[in-house]
């Protein structure tokens, strides 16, 4: 009997290979065609846990201009394309689309530039893959309502899922609700919106953090159905964070959970 192996050789027919960026972190054009303010382009020099309000004079904030993927994805698209990529892992500018996240009608002028850019994907054989928030929440949300603490925000996800699934059901076909949503539990600034300005005891954050971890958990179940709705062909999940990580010491508390260290205490509110 001839020895079957358990391991491939080559990849099976359909298997997309490709890359991926994030809105936030390529775009830049960060006010342009009517973009509101969003939270990752308010990190000073791009550090996170730094969020002190509104860009400044005089600070560095790099995603301001980043790559400007926004002007230049044509020539990186089929950059993309000689690389053989059949998959390009993206996300959509939440500000783009509704500038202050409370919105009742989406900015056209944002909905026009992934029309283009869905489009320049397929003309080179490339699928979309959209992930819908990807660190990008508007300013305006985590000044109003602290971000994902406030159920409030499943509605305005909701609508942003709306219009983004009802514009784009013909181009895109996988999606991802949220980027890394298992981050949460250590950074949950960037990821929910969700600031604590030092008053706040550790029981206090850690409580603010599970609510605001289920009001997404709630908002990504919610978003499944419509996306399934509206696109029944579609395929829809939510990409987590996985990394290889070793305790700073043998002490029980740092190896369970080791992302606290000597060398970044602060890093964790739980």
């Amino acid at each position: 009997m001839k020895y079957q192996s358990k391991y491939r050789d080559q990849f099976p027919e359909g298997f997309l290979w490709g890359g991926a960026i994030a809105a936030n972190q390529a775009e830049g054009a960060w006010l342009e065609d009517g973009k509101g303010l969003d939270l990752a382009s308010c990190f000073p020099y791009g550090i996170h846990h730094k969020f002190r309000g509104r860009p400044v004079e005089g600070i560095y904030y790099p995603q301001k201009e980043a790559i400007d993927f926004y002007h230049r994805y044509k020539e990186d698209v089929a950059m993309f394309a000689e690389m053989g990529f059949k998959v390009f892992r993206t996300s959509i500018h939440w500000t783009r689309i509704f500038p202050s996240g409370e919105e009742e009608t989406p900015n056209e002028k944002g909905l026009e530039f992934y029309d283009s850019l869905f489009d320049e994907l397929l003309k080179y054989g490339i699928q979309p893959l959209v992930t819908i928030s990807h660190y990008e929440m508007p300013v305006n949300l985590v000044e109003k309502y602290g971000g994902w603490r406030d159920r409030r925000l499943i509605e305005f996800y909701l609508r942003f899922c709306e219009t983004i699934f009802r514009r784009y059901k013909d181009k895109v076909k996988y999606w991802l609700t949220f980027n890394e949503i298992n981050n949460m539990r250590r950074n949950a600034d960037y990821v929910a919106g969700v600031i604590f300005d030092g008053s706040e005891d550790r029981k206090t954050r850690q409580n603010l953090i599970y609510q605001a971890a289920h009001h997404m958990f709630v908002a990504s179940a919610k978003a499944n159905q419509l996306c399934h709705e509206i696109i029944p062909d579609a395929q829809i999940g939510c990409m987590l964070s996985l990394s290889n990580i070793y305790p700073y010491n043998c002490d029980p508390q740092a190896v369970l959970r080791p992302w606290i260290s000597a060398a970044n205490p602060c890093s964790s509110p739980m």
